[in-house]
């Protein structure tokens, strides 16, 4: 059903004071202009609250209300559906390539060599029994020490050196003397010096040519060592 207009009250006749323009020559200040339009603004809002006081004016104005915001508001454009998707592009299937066939090398036939000739294994040789080794020889025996009660004497010469003599060196030199079977002096060599090395020379080469009668033992001539003492004195 359309709706029945709604009466409004009609609005009072504004006073002639508030519709005259203002002029230039009211002789009003800018900041006063101002104030007054303020004061004439705020009448008007307390003139309109003062009206919408009345239950019957309210009404009529709330009814109307809904009706003025219909032919104010445009009506809404309908809503647009949304774009479909875009088709998916199927992908070729990649294409596979088959890899040419290997030729087969051909296999060359290979002679199997005949088996070396395994040599037969050597005649054992026979072990030949080495020639049983000599006996040792025996150990020679030490050269014995003759006692000094059984060295004798044969020829005794000494020459007692000059220069010895004169600066009177005197002393003893003993020697150690190898007598051989037949009574030689073999070897000698100085035991204890005289301290006086003239004297101890002289000694060594008067010795050496001093024959002893020869060291017998059970009937049987035998070498042996000697300790002999060759005196040096000085005629008194």
């Amino acid at each position: 059903m359309p709706s029945t207009p709604a009466t409004v009250a009609p609005l009072p006749p504004t006073p002639l004071a508030l519709r005259r323009p203002a002029s230039a020559s009211d002789g009003l200040s800018t900041g006063q202009r101002r104030g007054v339009i303020g004061a004439i603004a705020l009448a008007h809002v307390g003139a309109i609250w003062a009206i919408l006081q009345v239950p019957a004016v309210r009404e009529a104005v709330m009814d109307a209300a809904p009706v003025f915001v219909e032919l104010l508001a445009p009506p809404a454009p309908p809503a647009q559906p949304p774009a479909p998707p875009p088709p998916a592009i199927k992908a070729p299937p990649p294409v596979v390539m088959a890899a040419p066939p290997v030729p087969h090398a051909p296999v060359a036939a290979f002679e199997t060599a005949p088996p070396p000739e395994v040599p037969s294994p050597p005649a054992p040789v026979q072990a030949v029994e080495a020639p049983p080794a000599p006996p040792a020889p025996m150990p020679a025996a030490a050269p014995k020490m003759i006692p000094a009660a059984d060295v004798q004497y044969l020829e005794t010469p000494l020459e007692y050196p000059r220069t010895s003599r004169r600066l009177q060196e005197a002393g003893t030199v003993t020697l150690r003397v190898y007598i051989d079977e037949r009574g030689h002096v073999a070897s000698v060599q100085v035991s204890k010096s005289s301290g006086f090395s003239r004297l101890d020379d002289a000694a060594l080469t008067s010795v050496k040519k001093w024959r002893f009668k020869p060291y017998v033992v059970n009937g049987q001539p035998m070498a042996g060592y000697a300790v002999i003492p060759v005196m040096f004195e000085l005629e008194k």
